[in-house]
């Protein structure tokens, strides 16, 4: 099967790409509004994209009226986010915050969620999530940027916050402990307790 990818309706394509570059780490991005009103929302299309400086991208796609995402217009005015990472047990929170709230209501508030006071950056922390980045705006990123379809926000990160209890060390994380999910196509997901190890050759 071959998929012409110059043919295809932006919502196949999305479809298609979605469905096959699986799992997809979810970035649980909180952000608050000049006027101090929070958002929080988790988005798929996501990865680290440097260590040196430490920095994650998350894609903020274009709604279908044009407007843009509460987080993107929150990152903008202020220069601020956290990224959280999601474990298993809180996938029906994550999922929860998904829903399409009208402007300036609180993601947090409507998914009854506990936060903590970040130290860097003013946007607050989930409690319980077992990995938080507090970052730094670096970069926002229209693509294409003639017609942007959605925006890269690229975030420098200035602390990370890890839950003692998945650790395997003081150096290493547990995966199992960790205990992720992962974007698949569609309404799947996966977790990411089946794990194997290959050592790289020399």
């Amino acid at each position: 099967m071959q998929l012409d990818f110059s043919t295809l309706a932006p919502a196949d394509a999305y479809r298609w790409l979605a469905s096959t570059v699986t799992p997809r780490p979810i970035a649980w991005v909180c952000t608050l509004s000049a006027d101090g009103k929070s958002n929080l929302a988790p988005f798929s299309f996501f990865q680290v994209i440097s260590d040196e400086p430490p920095t994650l991208m998350v894609n903020t796609s274009v709604r279908d009226d044009g407007s843009v995402k509460d987080t993107l217009r929150n990152v903008r005015e202020t220069g601020e986010l956290v990224i959280h990472l999601v474990s298993a047990a809180q996938a029906d929170a994550m999922n929860a915050t998904a829903a399409w709230l009208p402007h300036g209501v609180s993601e947090i508030e409507h998914a009854d969620l506990a936060t903590v006071p970040s130290e860097r950056v003013t946007p607050p922390r989930v409690l319980g999530a077992p990995v938080a980045f507090e970052c730094q705006l670096a970069e926002i990123i229209p693509y294409p940027a003639d017609k942007p379809s959605s925006y890269l926000i690229f975030a420098r990160v200035l602390l990370a916050h890890v839950d003692d209890g998945v650790m395997r060390d003081e150096r290493h994380v547990d995966p199992a402990k960790l205990d992720l999910v992962g974007r698949l196509g569609g309404t799947q997901y996966s977790y990411t307790r089946d794990t194997f190890n290959m050592i790289r050759p020399k």
